[in-house]
């Protein structure tokens, strides 16, 4: 089945020469072409990501049309003259993918919107809300390494597809034969007749005017901030230069090697905020400038990292931390300013810090815990606006780095994130105080929660069916103790059911099912384990509570290396 798969692609897959190129060079190669071939790559809620390449487990024209083809068909279902945003960002091919999506959308009698240039994720969500399309598209693998790219799919609430959704478009494309089925047409030819059109700049100033009017501390002086920011070759330079600009940070030194768009990386291989390799060359940069802030946002621009200076050098501070602050500062300065709404509401995911719940609490705003997943804190957002109370939600997070301060998209922003950290850095700092310092008068008042995420690369076939191998151990057979502690609470979201250890009981979790395993320990430490929906990875997030910073960092240590071991790796 393989080899006549990879033969029909030989015979058929002429659209671009790089395919031609790369189906010659491994015909050979019995390996490289069973893992192009073996599978189709999956559509599910995040919609497509993957290495890219020739062959149906790869991302390339074809399988983009594939998809483009099975969400034409959804939306064609759903509406008549209907609509679909497009964005893109920096990445390999990404406006080739962009542009092939828009050629299969107009085939299908769909109107099309495309921005110009490469834009971030959340101004593909706010696209589609304000020009009141039916879905959206926007062709990025975020984080991973340059050889990947991806496509997410966006209902007309601006969240990335629900799970009925994605499943009803999976169920199109099943049907799609990749070659004869995919309608198409040329993309100039469409530009020209008005089948697409172009997001114009008004759209782009909309969505910097929504950002700027969820300053939380307009009084403090941003003025006085010296900022360090990389783009990480992506899409986020022009919109964070700009709304930095307009609430008066003008002291910016962009790190010039990693200022324009490159789909290659070539500065960091790994272009993801969360790790300090992202951040080298903005540290050797402000040992010239002296920063009192570091920023950087991943290729499409929906997660931010940062580094500040405390005692001398810089520290760079974890998404949890960054939430916890963030969500303290949002929620303090909306409560002296008179600007809370009645009954807030704040949003994390379940894999996050509980320190939030204690910082809610102390601020009367409720918190709310959904699966791992920005489209599930934009989903309860959506749920208060059916309801006309959107108003109510101040701030949401998951601690893979994504925030969102406001209502007018439906995902992490990094762009308005940018805004309020150089607020929150700015106001603390005229109180002679820095980030580090302000976490630690959390800390002392809350308990000392501490968080680490470590990831395991299972890649392939054989990667897969590991991973699955793994979470059918811990399901089936969960540990009673974890590090020494008795293993006190067990969730298994797949099940839906949640089962008290000590006596047996159980409780159905309400949650949507999802492929999530959590442990909770007598001592007050967590481990969760979830396969990644968008790589070929297994991740284990681990929690740790405290009275002392030490006491919290000494148990949290102990209990990664438990999680390892428990996981076999």
């Amino acid at each position: 089945m393989i080899k006549e798969k990879f033969e029909l692609w030989r015979r058929r897959a002429s659209g671009d020469p790089d395919l031609i190129k790369e189906l010659e060079s491994i015909k050979d190669d019995e390996a490289a072409v069973s893992d192009a071939f073996y599978k189709d790559l999956e559509f599910g809620t995040g919609g497509l990501r993957g290495v890219i390449g020739a062959g149906t487990n790869r991302m390339n024209i074809y399988t983009v049309g594939k998809a483009s083809q099975g969400l034409a068909e959804y939306v064609n279902s759903m509406t008549d003259n209907g609509s679909i945003a497009i964005a893109y960002d920096s990445r390999i091919k990404s406006e080739l993918f962009a542009k092939t999506a828009a050629s299969v959308f107009a085939a299908n009698g769909i109107k099309v919107y495309i921005y110009k240039e490469l834009m971030p994720t959340p101004m593909l969500s706010f696209a589609v809300r304000r020009l009141k399309c039916d879905a959206g598209v926007v062709v990025t693998a975020s984080h991973n390494p340059a050889k990947y790219n991806g496509y997410k799919a966006y209902g007309p609430d601006g969240c990335q597809l629900g799970l009925e959704a994605a499943d009803y478009v999976l169920s199109i494309m099943n049907k799609v034969d990749i070659f004869d089925d995919v309608k198409t047409t040329g993309f100039e030819q469409a530009l020209a007749d008005g089948r697409i059109e172009f997001i114009g700049s008004d759209i782009i100033e909309e969505y910097l005017d929504c950002v700027e009017a969820c300053r939380v501390a307009p009084e403090a002086d941003v003025q006085s901030l010296k900022v360090v920011y990389t783009p990480l070759h992506g899409s986020g330079n022009k919109p964070v230069r700009s709304i930095l600009k307009r609430i008066g940070v003008h002291n910016v030194t962009v790190v010039p090697e990693q200022e324009l768009p490159d789909g290659n990386f070539p500065t960091a291989p790994y272009p993801n905020p969360e790790i300090r390799q992202a951040f080298e060359c903005a540290l050797r940069l402000a040992e010239s400038c002296n920063p009192d802030l570091l920023l950087a946002t991943d290729p499409d621009c929906d997660r931010v990292g940062i580094a500040v200076l405390d005692k001398g050098e810089y520290r760079l501070l974890s998404g949890n931390d960054v939430g916890a602050l963030l969500l303290d500062f949002v929620l303090a300065r909306r409560t002296e300013s008179g600007t809370m709404p009645e009954r807030p509401i704040a949003v994390k995911t379940i894999v996050s810090t509980e320190l939030c719940r204690k910082i809610a609490g102390n601020y009367g705003c409720e918190l709310v815990d959904v699966l791992t997943g920005f489209k599930f804190i934009g989903e309860q957002i959506t749920m208060l606006e059916k309801k006309g109370e959107e108003k109510r939600f101040v701030f949401g997070f998951e601690e893979s780095y994504g925030y969102l301060g406001g209502t007018y998209v439906r995902d992490k922003d990094a762009v308005i994130a940018s805004m309020l950290i150089c607020e929150m850095v700015a106001f603390y700092k005229s109180q002679g105080k820095n980030l580090i310092e302000r976490l630690d008068d959390i800390y002392k008042k809350y308990g000392y929660y501490m968080c680490a995420q470590k990831s395991f690369t299972c890649e392939g076939e054989s990667g897969m069916n590991h991973i699955k191998s793994i979470m059918k151990g811990l399901r089936e057979n969960p540990p009673a103790e974890i590090n020494g502690a008795a293993v006190v609470k067990f969730d298994d979201y797949e099940t839906s059911v949640s089962r008290c250890l000590a006596d047996g009981t159980e409780k159905a979790i309400t949650l949507p099912r999802s492929n999530v395993l959590c442990f909770y320990m007598e001592d007050g430490g967590s481990l969760i384990v979830r396969p990644s929906g968008t790589e070929p990875k297994i991740k284990m997030y681990i929690g740790s509570v405290g009275k002392t910073e030490s006491e919290a960092e000494k148990e949290l240590s102990a209990l990664t290396e438990s999680g390892t071991r428990l996981l076999g790796f």
